[in-house]
């Protein structure tokens, strides 16, 4: 399936493309520059680096300077911070009784699942993810909640707390309360970590730079968590570490029982051109989950009651709805190709991993229409 593109100078020497979908809604999706407010519409990167903009050549990119690496596309564990007491990652914190045991959370943006499925080359989700493991088809992000930032929240409390556009951590979208899912594990003493990929070690990263932005990683806007946004806050140190650390932490089986991933804005489907790999953006985030998926799926924690989900943030161009892709990988999967047409948002997402790890349901993921993702899987949770 192709689309036509009009593409018009943009700001920052970049450049703006505009999509034209096919017959099933299924335009190429894409991203903006990183906190305009304004819809996601795919951005070109420009070839020279610019210093405040999402686009800027990413320096720390696996696609670019780790290319040393395994070929599972991650490298060695670099600058990594101890956790505070009662928050380190280990194999001793599943919920007793639990089939399900370590979740993985891979996100990748703005693309309908029409067109990730009609992309012939995306032949690492549709020649082996979709056949051997399961997929939603009416997977949508909660209805008319766009751009990315409120859909972020959603997966984090089951609300966007009435945040309706992109920005970095501040006044108008950070939230004071407690009620949100990772402060809801480590009080239960639930083990969490969120790897970004393009982010600095020793810092908790509240600006855009380069490639990564903070709206793609909603434990950023949290008082708890970020000591009121301070880029030194023992927490978020502890937890929002660099994508690099995962490597290590697979290998050494020290993951945490919930890790929330976040790719750079080349390998989640977002940005197109300049520094990202290729002008077709659903090519360039399949190439970053074939080349980092199989360290996962080789790994004791996934291995041992392990699921990794890997899901879209909302539907093209931040103007649609969807269906959104969701992918869902596990020993514990019904059985190989299997998918429905159960009707999930991310509140369905929330749910799911609230009841995994046995903590309170959270915002609309406690309305009863809410349906988890229980019926993958042969045992849950």
């Amino acid at each position: 399936m192709r689309s036509t593109w009009l593409i018009g100078l943009g700001l920052a020497g970049g450049f703006t493309a505009f999509g034209c979908g096919n017959s099933s809604g299924g335009g190429v999706g894409g991203g903006g520059v990183a906190d305009s407010g304004l819809p996601d519409t795919l951005t070109v990167a420009a070839d020279s680096a610019t210093t405040d903009s999402a686009l800027a050549a990413d320096t720390g990119s696996l696609m670019s300077s780790d290319s040393g690496a395994a070929d599972t596309g991650m490298s060695a564990d670099t600058g990594s911070v101890d956790a505070p007491a009662g928050m380190e990652g280990g194999a001793d914190a599943a919920p007793p009784g639990h089939a399900i045991k370590t979740v993985f959370l891979i996100m990748m943006e703005n693309t309908n699942w029409s067109t990730v499925t009609g992309d012939s080359a995306a032949t690492y989700i549709n020649g082996t993810l979709v056949p051997t493991y399961g997929h939603a088809n009416a997977y949508k992000n909660p209805p008319g909640i766009h751009p990315s930032l409120p859909n972020y929240l959603w997966l984090e409390a089951g609300t966007n707390f009435n945040v309706t556009v992109d920005a970095d951590p501040g006044p108008t979208n950070t939230q004071s309360t407690t009620a949100h899912l990772t402060t809801q594990l480590t009080t239960a003493g639930v083990p969490w970590k969120a790897y970004a990929e393009s982010i600095t070690a020793g810092t908790c990263p509240l600006v855009s730079s380069g490639l990564f932005v903070p709206r793609h990683v909603p434990m950023l806007y949290f008082d708890d968590i970020t000591d009121n946004s301070s880029g030194s806050a023992p927490v978020c140190l502890a937890h929002v570490v660099p994508y690099a650390n995962l490597a290590a932490d697979l290998t050494g089986n020290s993951v945490a029982r919930y890790n929330f991933i976040t790719p750079n804005l080349c390998d989640d489907m977002h940005n197109i051109g300049g520094s990202c790999a290729s002008f077709d953006s659903t090519a360039n985030g399949d190439a970053w989950l074939k080349a980092n998926v199989p360290a996962i799926l080789a790994s004791t924690a996934y291995q041992d009651g392990g699921v990794i989900f890997i899901l879209w943030d909302e539907g093209t161009l931040s103007l649609s709805d969807g269906p959104i892709g969701l992918i869902v990988l596990s020993p514990l999967l019904k059985s190989a190709g299997y998918s429905n047409t159960i009707a999930y948002t991310h509140s369905s997402t929330l749910k799911t991993i609230e009841e995994i790890f046995s903590v309170p349901l959270l915002g609309d993921a406690q309305t009863a229409t809410t349906s988890d993702l229980s019926d993958f899987f042969t045992s849950f949770p």
